[in-house]
């Protein structure tokens, strides 16, 4: 007996599903494109570069942290936010900074959003000036943070 001739509402979700997951996924990729250079038009993304930001104090840390290992960021200002930053993930507590998951997503190239979105500076193919405007942006937002 055919599964979709008697729950005809399993067959409609399914459907509904599929959908809505390409959706998503068309999205996710037309922002990849504009992030990596690739695309028709950097504006034209609703995830611009001014737009990305870290999703809270160890993330920022980490990114920074990354961003100055593959030399997108350096001086004494950048290792300074991000020595405070980790200074206020630990808060004078017993578990380091370094164990934070926020912090290790960050030094692994991972942006996390407060909203939830992810960006990885590490993928193949992101421009180097667009891992360097992200970088610049967290820097800027972890100074905000102090």
């Amino acid at each position: 007996m055919n599964i979709f001739r008697r729950h005809p509402l399993l067959l409609s979700y399914g459907i509904g599903f599929a959908v809505f997951s390409g959706a998503l996924a068309a999205q996710g990729f037309d922002q990849l494109k504009d992030i990596t250079g690739s695309g028709l038009g950097g504006a034209a993304s609703s995830l611009g570069l001014s737009s990305i930001t870290s999703g809270s104090t160890g993330n920022a840390a980490g990114i920074i942290e990354y961003c100055m290992k593959n030399n997108y960021l350096s001086g004494d200002n950048a290792s300074s936010v991000r020595d405070q930053l980790m200074g206020k993930i630990t808060g004078g507590g017993d578990q380091p900074a370094q164990n934070n998951p926020d912090y290790i997503n960050g030094a692994q190239g991972i942006v996390s959003g407060s909203a939830g979105q992810n960006v990885d500076l590490s993928m193949a193919g992101m421009k180097a000036s667009a891992v360097k405007k992200v970088c610049e942006t967290i820097l800027e937002q972890g100074k905000s943070m102090l």
